[in-house]
């Protein structure tokens, strides 16, 4: 059940020839070496070009694994237009083009992603081929080579001959396809099939509406359920998206949320948002991406789904084309256009923006984005995401493709491109497309690799790791191609031959360790997809699930790799089988393979548990209040801002207003749209006070319930906000105190607040003077048209319910503080009186300590060592 690599085989480059940076963490291995002369080549002609096919630069797959059984990974690689490449691996990072004599070239036509998977259940990986391209539907038909078994090779050596039955599966799809992903997703023990599609016609924003909820039989994605050894399409039964508007581009498949079921992850180009299946576990699913995110990429490009942070937990990764550096941000896009996003969130087409996006799984059913937190946001045009330990440190770093074949988006072209239609039209003259194709720059890139920091972020290591090369990079895989204990990487090229890396951390670092998995499931899921692993070791714990369908167009080995660090041995080891099996492996030696069948398992059935009595019970809508803002574009008044100043709300404030025991609430408004104020009743209902004083005039950027006039009840004040709406010292910036007269009537207290004229964002009272009633601090957020000037912030000293502004006496230190988000009193050293804590935006935590209750001194340091400086938020 144990087989140990051999030592060995990490010796047989000890004395090569090294090919690219010296010392790097991976060495490119030249094709002179590893007979690997595989080569994507684009043949760019006036019919045939990326003005007439739009994903022309999309480029070719690879697929890894061990299609001959004889323990070592073999490659296959797709060619856009020329025949596709088996390559077997004879070791020591050797390989054999063994195509024609395997039978799985392909036939003349665009190929695009390839999935190895044992599609019949008989022990031996299978490839399935996708085709896509501006051609009839029988050139695009995709192919599935059965594999018929090892055969023997002239001259030696173990090769192997595939037989194309896709129409006989039922698997001969005429789509405009990108990738096939297999998975149980019926769990009845065999293999069904999701297959990513996408458009090759543009479809104009005024068209959006009436196709979106349309199918369309070649553009849209399919679900094919496999019924005794042939595949239905189940597609509409089953609840998959079809319509023309998806331009699908990567799909991981994952235990989203933790149920023991199969879900989807699926990536769209353009306007259609990314799809999140969630599994219903009677052979449907539900599109669930809003529940689960607050917003996602909108040029989604390849993805994958793995636990990055240890917590057992599967994240998301989706790649999109964002530049890192200002200059090609400035060069190949435009500004963004804030009334089209808009436009696009309000007909049903979700937060979208242009940048690679890392969502972290917070365990309760949402996920929050930290891609720019964590350092990987910007990889300019990327393709394949791929999470593996590299450095076999115990954390998993990422891989990332880049690269399009010449500068689509670039502005200049753009311009040129119209004024030679223009001058064209102009004097009836034919244009020439392909004069424009061949006008357009082409700039390679590097590709990117991070490491992991074990902290939620990632550091840049391409350079030091080897990935200095600008080339044009599309699919790719990992693999332990040599056995040896660490991962290699296999990319494919555009007009190159495709790249292989060997990964030289266990020369470089030979005191880590690893453990490899390798499983076979029961029945004729034989190579467990769906599987779930957790390893545990070094009181860390790493999660994996089985499927290799992973990055752009590819497909990643079977074998689980765990880095360990120091670790030499694991503690334990759980595996849940896809037919819900459990097995517990103890006290694991490192530095091995590990082959573990499940039917010589003696797991026992492991049913969900069931769900405890809830916490919580949703009601129907106690509150009929919807928030309408007046969708303001603060962009247009000043085009850096970071985000919309405008929209405040809605802001909450609570408290028992008539005296009944219950807690009431005040909603505060918008401009043209006055705050409400509901009462609670005994029943938990709330009621909407019949005659309201509060003016539609202002902007409520928050709200207080205190005692203002010290009568015993509880009086309200209302903050005003807002920016684009407003001129500076605008009226309806001036703050409101309404009073009450004991039974939740209110009034506005006229000429009780001083001049407030700016806009604000919060409000907190303490007695920090000592006389028995309710100060207020009051934040200024920012002057109108003059973002980022600070505004005054307000420190208001109750007399008798009038109130004055001390801040000049009291607090000198507040004056231009900042844009002030939060504030906070809080006694800090214990001296019985309140303290001041501020937070804003673009300055640092603030601290004031109460000096006797006759000034706020100016205390940060005393608390923190350095200036904790940021975007903070409320």
């Amino acid at each position: 059940m144990r087989n140990r690599i051999s030592p060995a085989l990490a010796l047989i480059f000890c004395c090569s020839f090294v090919f690219g940076q010296k010392n790097a963490m991976f060495e490119q291995q030249p094709s002179s070496r590893t007979g690997v002369t595989f080569e994507n080549t684009l043949r760019e002609t006036p019919a045939s070009n990326v003005l007439t096919y739009e994903y022309f630069y999309n480029g070719g797959g690879v697929a890894v694994g061990d299609v001959n059984n004889d323990g070592l990974e073999d490659l296959y690689f797709t060619a856009n237009m020329g025949p596709n490449k088996l390559y077997i691996n004879q070791g020591g990072f050797s390989f054999r083009d063994v195509t024609d004599q395997a039978g799985v070239g392909g036939y003349d036509g665009w190929k695009t992603g390839v999935s190895m998977a044992d599609v019949n259940g008989d022990g031996l990986l299978d490839i399935y081929v996708c085709y896509s391209g501006k051609s009839s539907p029988d050139t695009r038909r995709n192919q599935l080579f059965i594999n018929n078994g090892p055969t023997d090779l002239p001259g030696g050596g173990k090769g192997v001959t595939f037989t194309e039955r896709a129409r006989e599966y039922g698997l001969d799809d005429p789509s405009y396809s990108t990738q096939a992903a297999f998975f149980d997703m019926d769990r009845d023990g065999d293999l069904d099939m999701y297959l990513v599609n996408h458009n090759v016609t543009v479809i104009r924003s005024f068209e959006f509406g009436d196709v979106k909820n349309t199918r369309d039989p070649y553009a849209g994605d399919k679900l094919f359920r496999n019924d005794n050894g042939r595949f239905t399409d189940i597609s509409q039964a089953a609840g998959i998206k079809g319509n023309p508007l998806g331009f699908g581009l990567g799909i991981s498949v994952s235990d989203i949320n933790n149920d023991g079921w199969p879900d989807l992850y699926v990536t769209n180009d353009y306007v259609e948002p990314d799809y999140l299946y969630i599994n219903n576990q009677d052979g449907t699913f539900s599109d669930r991406l809003t529940d689960y995110m607050q917003h996602i990429s909108h040029f989604s490009m390849g993805c994958d789904v793995s636990d990055f942070n240890n917590d057992g937990l599967p994240d998301i990764f989706t790649l999109d084309m964002l530049p890192e550096d200002n200059k090609r941000q400035k060069l190949l896009y435009g500004p963004d256009n804030y009334e089209h996003y808009a436009l696009m969130v309000l007909n049903g087409f979700y937060f979208q923006n242009m940048r690679n996006m890392l969502h972290l799984n917070n365990g309760d059913g949402t996920y929050s984005e930290i891609g720019q937190f964590a350092g990987i946001s910007n990889t300019d045009w990327s393709w394949a995401p791929l999470f593996a330990d590299y450095d076999n440190d115990g954390w998993k770093d990422v891989f990332i493709t880049n690269g399009y074949y010449r500068d689509y988006t670039n502005r200049d072209f753009m311009k040129y491109k119209g004024d030679y239609y223009f001058e064209k039209a102009k004097n009836h003259e034919p244009a020439d497309t392909f004069h424009l194709v061949t006008s357009m720059s082409s700039t390679p890139v590097h590709n990117y690799a991070f490491h992991n920091n074990g902290d939620l972020t990632f550091t840049d290591v391409s350079e030091d790791w080897g990935f200095r090369e600008r080339n044009f990079s599309n699919g790719s895989v990992y693999a332990d191609l040599d056995n040896d204990g660490d991962l290699d990487l296999v990319v494919n090229n555009q007009n190159e031959p495709a790249s292989l890396y060997k990964n030289l951390s266990k020369e470089h670092q030979p005191e880590r360790h690893f453990i490899q998995l390798s499983l076979t499931g029961a029945g004729k899921n034989t190579r467990a997809l769906g599987a779930r692993v957790k390893i545990y070791a070094g009181g860390q714990v790493q999660f994996f699930e089985i499927s290799p369908t992973r990055g752009f167009q590819s497909s990643v080995s079977y074998r689980i790799h765990a880095g360990l660090g120091g670790t030499a041995a694991v503690d334990s080891i759980r595996i849940d089988w896809p037919s819900g099996k459990e097995l517990v492996l103890d006290k694991v030696p490192a530095d091995q393979l590990l082959k573990v069948n499940e039917d010589e398992s003696k797991g026992v059935q492991n049913p969900q548990p069931a769900a405890g009595p809830k916490i919580f019970t949703k009601i129907a809508s106690a509150i009929d209040y919807q928030h309408v803002e007046q969708g303001f574009n603060d962009f247009k008044r000043q085009p850096l801002l970071m985000t919309m100043l405008t929209t405040c709300g809605p802001v909450l404030a609570l408290g028992d207003v008539n005296g009944d025991g219950l807690q009431d609430v005040y909603v505060g408004g918008a401009q043209e749209t006055p705050g409400k104020l509901y009462t609670q009743d005994d029943r938990g209902g709330f009621q909407s006070s019949a005659v309201l004083p509060f003016d539609p005039r202002y902007t409520d950027a928050d709200a207080l319930f205190f005692d203002a006039d010290g009568d015993g009840d509880q009086d309200l004040y209302v903050v005003s906000g807002g920016y684009n709406e407003y001129t500076e010292k605008d009226n309806a910036l001036q703050d409101r105190l309404y009073l009450n007269n004991g039974s939740g009537k209110f009034g506005l207290a006229q000429k009780a607040l001083p001049d407030m004229r700016v806009s604000k964002s919060c409000v907190t009272a303490a007695d920090f003077d000592g006389d028995g009633d309710l100060d207020l601090f009051v934040g200024g957020r920012v002057i109108p048209g003059k973002y980022p000037l600070a505004p005054e912030s307000f420190l208001l000293e109750n007399k008798g319910g009038r109130f004055e502004s001390v801040a000049a006496k009291v607090a000198p230190d507040l004056a231009g503080i900042g844009m002030v988000t939060d504030a906070e009193w809080v006694d800090l050293n214990k001296d019985g009186r309140m303290d001041l804590v501020l937070a804003g935006e673009f300055m640092p935590i603030e601290v004031f300590l109460n000096e006797g209750g006759r000034k706020l001194v100016r205390a940060t340091d005393r608390f923190f060592d350095r200036p904790l400086a940021g975007l903070w938020n409320r």
